[in-house]
């Protein structure tokens, strides 16, 4: 019997006891077993109350990310499976890669309480307070081609949106091209690294950072007005390790989507989530500013712009803000 099943079967009756028989029961294992994996639990951080003739019953879980309560609550296949927490490294990005060349396999996932170095698109740094946010990497090996690595940022966003979105009840959007906003506020950053072999991806690690439970205190003062948490959004804290389970899942059934059908289904969804698009936006795509409306993604993953001659630019990369209205210009 693993842990896991056990802090399962314990998180299914949460209210109640379940006695010491009962569990030998339905895990198959003996009385002196579960007495065992109950004392490991406890060693662990998990609250325990133990009654005699009533059994157990789960009481509280540890403030810290664990491994097998976060297992027990996984619905996935392979995402998550292989799983590695740690309490500070200097980006989960450079763990997972490392693990990566080593062989790892698709669906490992690398969880860190601290990162001391943990970064975001464009070079930035992520703000993660230790126990109060989530900092996770998750390696792909969809050996795809390389010029549809966009595709694969896209998809990241749409999963984490949806996952969100349904486990919170926030009102959450996606700016170009995979920012999480809450009211214009930023709850979440995603990073894409890969490595590429002839012109195919040999894997790719997807980087999430999501502000689950960070205070106002937390955040620098240049980031009080463009950043937002889960909690200060919703105006009550949520469980990580329930936060975490659902965005694997949601991440690899629209993974399998993505495998099966292509990029047409996560197109569709990403531009539903969107509040990039149909609006006049000011763009740096590496050559300097210019104004268009975002009108969709085309097959590859870029974003079409509409242009004020009415000329169309499809963009790969590149940083989305607000602009005046040009004369013209549609919106909603």
């Amino acid at each position: 019997m693993e842990q896991s099943q056990l802090l399962a079967l314990l998180e299914g009756k949460r209210e109640q006891f379940v006695s010491g028989e009962e569990i030998s029961r339905l895990l198959g294992v003996s009385r002196t077993a579960v007495w065992k994996h109950i004392r490991k639990l406890e060693a662990e951080g998990f609250g325990i109350e133990a009654v005699p003739r009533k059994g157990y019953r789960l009481t509280g879980s540890p403030a810290r990310l664990n491994a097998v309560e976060l297992q027990s609550k996984l619905g996935t296949a392979a995402f998550g499976r292989h799983l590695h927490i740690r309490e500070t490294v200097t980006s989960t990005q450079d763990v997972l890669r490392e693990l990566a060349e080593a062989g790892a396999p698709e669906g490992t996932l690398v969880i860190a309480e601290r990162q001391d170095n943990g970064r975001g698109r464009m070079g930035r740094a992520w703000v993660s307070p230790p126990g109060r946010g989530i900092s996770m990497s998750l390696l792909l090996r969809p050996g795809v081609p390389l010029h549809l690595a966009p595709q694969l940022t896209l998809l990241s966003a749409v999963a984490l949106c949806r996952s969100l979105s349904r486990e919170t009840g926030l009102a959450i959007g996606i700016k170009w091209p995979n920012d999480l906003l809450v009211d214009g506020r930023k709850i979440s950053g995603i990073l894409l690294e890969s490595a590429a072999e002839d012109e195919r991806l040999r894997y790719v690690a997807v980087g999430l950072g999501i502000a689950v439970n960070l205070e106002p205190e937390d955040y620098p003062e240049e980031l009080s007005t463009r950043a937002v948490s889960l909690k200060m959004a919703a105006g009550r804290s949520f469980d990580r390790a329930s936060l975490i389970a659902a965005v694997l899942l949601e991440f690899e059934q629209l993974y399998a989507v993505y495998q099966e059908r292509g990029f047409e289904p996560i197109r569709i969804l990403w531009e539903t989530y969107s509040v990039t698009l149909d609006r006049t936006v000011s763009l740096n795509a590496g050559q300097g500013f210019f104004e268009g409306v975002p009108r969709g993604l085309d097959e590859h993953g870029g974003l079409r712009v509409e242009l004020p001659d009415g000329g169309v630019r499809t963009i790969y990369s590149a940083e989305i803000g607000d602009a005046a209205p040009l004369p013209g210009a549609g919106g909603r």
